[in-house]
């Protein structure tokens, strides 16, 4: 038996989104002592590094509250060549740097910066926990406050209203081909002396420097979406720095990132399904239908109506599309979606187009791409993609063209991609692995094969849809357990079926 779906809240803003975890919106004020952050480390290093971190505020364009304390590190570009060029990482914390343990956070992404994280999680851990912990972040190399990838502006390359996902016609297809290869070329012609060093094993290295800076022998990790790959790849290349660990909404470690996209294709659409039946099921506020399939029959007529008339002259039919995949992975922003659609049939679109505004700004994720383009198995020959993603929209016409052109710059990527860690090890110390049983952004098969490769981990799978909800969703089966984990590192019983 899996753990129950926790109710469904309404939430401020738009909650998780397609690429990252934010949730900052929500939060109340961190009630935490950075008395020992700011002062910097006491005691030295434990391990083969004297690096300490000086803590001061952190980059004002970060966003994180003044509670919360940043500091920077330098890492190789290239650990190849340890004492070659170095760029920066930057780290940021609460709590006390005299608590037991360190508990460094990975939003996901890839490519999502982290700074800001740590004063969500620490703000949302039990009294218990938070009394033990020390909350940690960092932007990954590429990505904001660290080193980034700059690929200049390529907001420039997507215009609104935008193609449709599924081309109608060659020439459709050949629009998207092109600016798949812009955003890549752009990205080549700015960062390729960054690209080949964006990679998942990096990142891996760098949290052990950041382990090494705090002066840990070992570090305690919490990582959603793909922050489950990072740390199952930090636990594979350094079993015995590995702490308690939790990895929630996991990654598939059999796949790559090409496939996974077609693993996604179906839960996605499972998903929309449930989100119709929940419409349904309020047919009273939202008068959308009393049936799974009136909603869906309302929701296609609303999506021909922009297709036409684009409200504001930019939300056309692949903005509502985006919007849809946006919204599934995780139920508590349901009750926006549905209202913004219903003022829309009323004459407001200013609830679509504030979505869309906000979609806008990721339609092109270069620090997700810089991290997903290096992995193997993106095939350089464009029929391929063709072919397979014809496949798949038989089965899944709503969302296998966008989960495309969402990584068609991979096709083009200027830079080959590395050979990756492969997971799993038996010198890997047990793991909790968490995960929803209709997550449709990591569906629960990836969490399964996640088990398999990490001899005595535990997974304990909630019978929802939501996607990286430990500590958000507030489902006590899942999050009583997780706590006393992270109090005692007695993991508990597996309920992975």
């Amino acid at each position: 038996m899996g753990c129950p779906p926790a109710p469904p809240e309404k939430e401020v803003g738009r909650g998780l989104t397609k690429n990252t975890l934010r949730r900052g919106a929500a939060v109340a004020v961190v009630v935490a002592s950075l008395t020992a952050l700011v002062a910097g480390l006491s005691g030295p290093a434990t391990a083969e590094t004297e690096a300490k971190l000086q803590w001061g505020t952190c980059p004002p364009e970060s966003g994180v509250f003044p509670q919360v304390g940043c500091a920077t590190l330098q890492v190789p570009l290239d650990y190849a060549k340890p004492d070659g060029q170095q760029i920066t990482l930057t780290v940021s914390g609460v709590g006390g740097l005299s608590s037991p343990h360190f508990l460094l956070v990975n939003p996901g992404g890839p490519g999502a910066p982290g700074l800001g994280t740590e004063q969500m999680v620490s703000a949302m851990l039990p009294e218990k926990v938070a009394e033990q912990y020390a909350v940690f972040s960092f932007d990954p190399r590429g990505v904001g406050a660290s080193t980034p990838v700059d690929c200049g502006d390529v907001s420039k390359l997507v215009t609104h209203p935008a193609l449709p996902y599924r081309p109608a016609n060659a020439h459709q297809e050949a629009q998207r081909v092109a600016q798949a290869k812009k955003v890549a070329a752009q990205c080549g012609s700015k960062a390729k002396d960054l690209l080949p060093y964006i990679t998942t094993e990096n990142a891996a290295r760098d949290i052990d420097r950041i382990r090494i800076a705090l002066g840990k022998d070992k570090i305690d990790f919490l990582g959603y979406s793909y922050g489950s790959k990072l740390g199952a790849t930090y636990a594979t290349m350094f079993p015995e720095h590995t702490g308690r660990m939790i990895l929630d909404s996991v990654v598939d470690p059999l796949v790559s990132t090409y496939e996974t996209a077609y693993e996604q294709d179906p839960a996605l659409e499972q998903r929309t399904q449930e989100l119709f039946a929940w419409m349904a099921a309020h047919s009273s506020e939202y008068h959308l239908g009393t049936t799974p399939k009136a909603v869906e029959t309302a929701w296609q007529q609303i999506r021909a109506d922009l297709a036409k008339r684009p409200a504001g002259g930019r939300a056309g039919a692949s903005e509502l599309d985006d919007l849809l995949a946006s919204s599934v992975y995780t139920q508590d922003s349901w009750p926006s979606l549905a209202e913004a659609i219903v003022a829309y049939r009323n004459g407001d679109p200013s609830g679509v187009l504030s979505a869309t505004d906000q979609l806008a700004t990721q339609a092109v994720d270069t620090g997700q791409l810089a991290y997903n383009c290096m992995d193997p198995g993106w095939p350089r020959d464009w029929s391929r993609w063709r072919q397979d993603t014809e496949l798949a929209d038989h089965l899944t016409p709503r969302f296998a063209w966008l989960n495309t052109w969402y990584g068609a710059p991979c096709a083009f990527w200027p830079v080959a991609p590395v050979k990756q860690v492969r997971i799993g090890s038996p010198k890997v110390p047990p793991i909790l692995l968490l995960q929803g049983r209709y997550d449709a952004a990591t569906p629960v098969i990836g969490a399964r094969r996640m088990r398999a490769v990490l001899p005595g981990s535990r997974l304990l799978i909630d019978n929802g849809g939501n996607h990286a909800s430990y500590l958000f969703t507030k489902n006590p089966c899942i999050d009583d357990k997780a706590e006393k984990y992270l109090l005692t590192g007695e993991l508990p019983a597996d309920a992975g079926h």
